[in-house]
């Protein structure tokens, strides 16, 4: 944590969230407006991935999920996709290591079958590599679908009661989420004017604040980020109580 930073920005670290997830929409549009391809537009979001997890260690927030490919992406252009899955490979080859020596640990969620043998090996690589890191727990939600972690949870539930190797519980579904040993999600920020949440987390942000700003995700820089952890520390969280 850099207090300095903090101070810079107005924020006080007790009260910013501990968990924050991140809808990174705007990059096609924000490439049109520059009479670029859209796939420009992904090569620049990767850039700001880079000073958002920094920032974030800086910050000292705990964890931040970002939403990097849903299971609905797979109807885009197939350039588009081949282009989405490139970008997500070179960033594991160039950034782990420095992600590792700051501390930071790697996860990746959703379903990875559907994923290249190159990709997954990646991924796996790069767990490995941080999984003793405690620093920020930066986790990319990859072929990823909220309804469907829910519906995979409740089936490997089910089917390991059938077989008497657990006893249905809250606990029991929680520990089958592709989220294990995450907290709640704090926060949830979507860029680019939209406002929804697009099957993302539905379980674990049942309770999270939500920021919806009409920046691109290419333009959502450290100080578009601290302006919304300004909004966040001004919220009353009351979990339905007064």
């Amino acid at each position: 944590m850099d207090k300095q930073k903090l101070e810079q920005y107005g924020l006080e670290a007790e009260l910013l969230p501990r968990h924050i997830a991140m809808i990174m929409d705007g990059n096609g549009r924000w490439a049109k407006k520059r009479l670029m391809p859209r796939t420009f537009g992904h090569k620049k979001g990767v850039e700001r991935v880079r000073e958002i997890v920094k920032t974030s260690s800086l910050f000292g927030i705990q964890a931040i999920t970002l939403y990097a490919f849903s299971t609905e992406n797979w109807k885009r252009p197939a350039e588009e996709v081949n282009v989405l899955m490139s970008l997500l490979a070179q960033y594991l080859q160039s950034e782990i290591d420095d992600l590792d020596r700051n501390g930071v640990r790697f996860r990746m969620i959703g379903d990875r079958s559907g994923l290249s043998t190159q990709l997954q090996q990646l991924i796996e690589n790069a767990e490995r590599q941080t999984e003793n890191n405690t620093g920020l727990i930066l986790t990319v939600a990859i072929n990823y679908g909220g309804q469907a972690e829910i519906e995979q949870a409740a089936v490997a539930m089910a089917k390991d009661a059938a077989e008497g190797k657990c006893v249905p519980s809250a606990e029991e579904f929680k520990k089958r989420l592709y989220t294990n040993g995450l907290p709640p999600v704090d926060y949830l920020i979507r860029t680019s004017g939209e406002l929804r949440i697009s099957n993302f987390l539905l379980y674990q942000a049942a309770y999270a604040e939500l920021y919806f700003t009409e920046v691109y995700w290419p333009d959502f820089d450290e100080s578009q980020y601290a302006q919304a952890l300004r909004a966040y520390t001004a919220r009353n969280r009351r979990y339905g109580g007064v």
